[in-house]
């Protein structure tokens, strides 16, 4: 079977290897949601009366078929899922699988696999999200009451415990869930029936369409559809980032305060790597890759920014290289949260070595509070408490 594009004409064996990328490996992720859109055509191709009944019921049978069975192969001349799907359709059915196309654009297409993909992994993270949150607040439960020093300019400031510890990233964690409803608000919309960009030449019902996936409205502007991508991943590689970038201090913070000299937290010997010589190193590893990955999902984000810049309205071939970096940076994401809930579900706090640490400068600004109370104005107060720190550390 030929490209779904192919005129007759033979194409260089090195421009199709170098366009096609490795697109027919990505596109795996995709197959069920492009079949799930062929599903939904079909039946609006029914409605509008391009297809019969039976060509309808023939199609979504085969469509489901391919669901169910999640086997299907895409070969590298095929290009993508979508000439796999439909080549797949022909070889069954014959002429009825050749007419699935009408109406419809790869453009259209791929932007509706692609929006409902995101849909399922903003859900996915969302569920990651929200059990992070349940162990730190079982943390918080556990030991919250664990006095701790809270830190300034890697410095010891002022009294802290582990329950505000927790609760920082808890309270974090709801805004990022904001962000990531940012993100599902706008990849909610059906670009379904945009074509490339200009519309379709037939009377199609693009809300039956839309009703049928699940889409709460309609993306109306064909030349948005194609405009919004790309924009719409960089959003949710955006909102990926901000749940990243709570991952990476929350490893930097384990790190910091599971090391020997401070003691706060211990991590189980299961959870870290060992050194190839010295036989004595439990090391945080899996800490240390959770904190560069934040600069992973960052980059990835950059990377489709800077591959959606500069084009004109309109559909271009360049926006292929951001759906590679997108799912990579989901993956990388929800691997994240995996293993930071494991983490913080295995720490245990080392309640002596907590309380052993609240040494005396730590209350210097109650003491300062106190004078406060009594009537001494502030920056007084602060210099005496200042003062009396000086002459002891004398």
């Amino acid at each position: 079977m030929g490209k779904l594009w192919q005129k007759g004409a033979k194409l260089d064996r090195r421009v199709e290897a170098y366009t096609v990328g490795d697109d027919h490996i990505l596109d795996r992720e995709l197959v069920k949601y492009d079949c799930l859109g062929s599903i939904a055509h079909a039946k609006m191709l029914g409605k509008i009366g391009i297809l019969t009944d039976d060509e309808v019921d023939s199609l979504v049978t085969a469509l489901q078929e391919i669901i169910d069975q999640g086997s299907l192969q895409i070969l590298p001349e095929q290009e993508d899922c979508h000439t796999a799907i439909e080549n797949y359709l022909t070889e069954k059915l014959g002429k009825v699988g050749e007419k699935i196309h009408t109406g419809r654009s790869r453009n259209d297409q791929v932007l509706t696999a692609l929006r409902l993909y995101y849909l399922d992994k903003i859900g996915e993270c969302r569920g990651a999200v929200d059990s992070l949150v349940g162990e730190l607040q079982g943390l918080s439960e556990r030991d919250g009451g664990t006095p701790m020093p809270g830190y300034t300019h890697m410095r010891k400031a002022m009294p802290s415990s582990v329950a505000l510890w927790c609760g920082a990233f808890v309270e974090s964690a709801k805004d990022n869930l904001a962000l990531l409803d940012a993100a599902e608000k706008l990849m909610d919309q059906s670009p379904l029936g945009t074509a490339a960009g200009y519309g379709i030449p037939l009377d199609i019902d693009r809300q039956l369409t839309a009703d049928e996936l699940g889409f709460s409205r309609v993306q109306e502007n064909p030349i948005y559809a194609q405009m919004s991508r790309g924009k719409f991943e960089v959003t949710l590689l955006h909102a990926l980032g901000q749940i990243m970038f709570d991952l990476n201090k929350l490893a930097s913070d384990l790190i910091l305060f599971s090391m020997p000299e401070f003691g706060y937290f211990s991590l189980p010997e299961e959870l870290c790597t060992g050194s190839s010589i010295m036989p004595q190193k439990q090391n945080p590893d899996v800490l240390e890759i959770m904190r560069g990955k934040y600069h992973t999902v960052k980059a990835c984000e950059r990377e489709v920014a800077g591959v959606s810049a500069d084009l004109g309205s309109g559909f271009h071939r360049d926006f292929q290289l951001t759906k590679g970096p997108t799912m990579r940076g989901v993956d990388v994401t929800l691997k994240s949260l995996e293993i930071a809930s494991l983490v913080v579900s295995a720490i245990s706090v080392n309640t002596e070595r907590c309380q052993e640490s609240m040494t005396d400068e730590l209350f210097a600004t109650e003491r300062a509070y106190d004078l406060v109370q009594e009537g001494v104005p502030f920056r007084e107060a602060y210099r005496r408490v200042a003062d009396e720190l000086r002459e002891k550390g004398s």
